[in-house]
């Protein structure tokens, strides 16, 4: 079955290996077979890495659009254990994008980094409103 895609105006999207970026009009377009598929709001940029959990969605995407763990697999693994040891309650997240991982369900894990995601600025959220309290 085929992927329907519609794009705004500009819009990226990455198929495959490939960044296609949409012209001045919307688009639509069927994208059929096996190749990995990122929207623009999916795509994390290197440069915007900038927290333990968006490098774990970084490492994942990579592993996504290249099909397989062996380009970031040593990094990934130093991450989970650098996230692990920071905080321990990040465990059950960390469990349900290896596991997707280990399944070869890339995308899955995608999905699940962003819960990661979001539980970080959660406990950072906590930690700004406790410090906040605190003298300067």
């Amino acid at each position: 079955m085929a992927l329907k895609v519609e794009l705004k105006p500009g819009e990226k999207i990455i198929v495959g290996e490939a960044l296609i970026t949409n012209g001045p009009a919307r688009a639509r377009f069927s994208v059929e077979g096996n190749a990995p598929i990122l929207r623009e709001k999916d795509i994390l940029a290197v440069k915007d890495a900038n927290s333990p959990a968006l490098r774990i969605y970084l490492a994942v995407q990579l592993m996504y659009l290249h099909r397989s763990t062996d380009v970031v697999r040593d990094e990934y693994f130093d991450l989970v254990s650098q996230i692990v040891n920071a905080a321990p309650s990040t465990l059950p997240y960390l469990t349900d994008i290896s596991k997707a991982i280990l399944e070869g369900a890339y995308y899955k894990a995608l999905k699940e980094a962003k819960k990661l995601i979001e539980y970080e600025r959660t406990l950072l959220g906590h930690v700004s409103s406790s410090n906040s309290s605190l003298p300067e």
